[in-house]
């Protein structure tokens, strides 16, 4: 059984997420092989916000070259977690 710091990796601090934030609209890089049923469990219970809606999508590894070698960054997961209008604010992303 995954524990929700194993499903929730860590924020995604951008211009765009830090203008979502202010709308209750929080960014986070999650598990892989995470579904939203378990980011939204794993959000409510390690922050103790109240979450309405989740949005998920699959951000696929971009190709990097370093001379005549290809490689390709790993791909991974992004999750759009919206907050209810009654939840409070999650704390991390106000002193930033």
């Amino acid at each position: 059984m995954k524990t929700p710091y194993d499903i929730i990796l860590k924020p995604v601090i951008t211009e765009r997420s830090m203008d979502d934030a202010a709308n209750k609209r929080y960014t986070f890089k999650v598990a892989v092989d995470a579904n939203k049923t378990q980011v939204k469990h794993a959000v409510e219970e390690i922050f103790g916000v109240d979450v309405e809606r989740v949005n998920i999508m699959n951000v696929k590894g971009k190709l990097k070259r370093m001379g005549r070698n290809v490689g390709r960054t790993a791909a991974s997961k992004k999750a759009i977690v919206i907050l209810t209008e009654k939840s409070k604010e999650i704390e991390f992303f106000q002193g930033l």
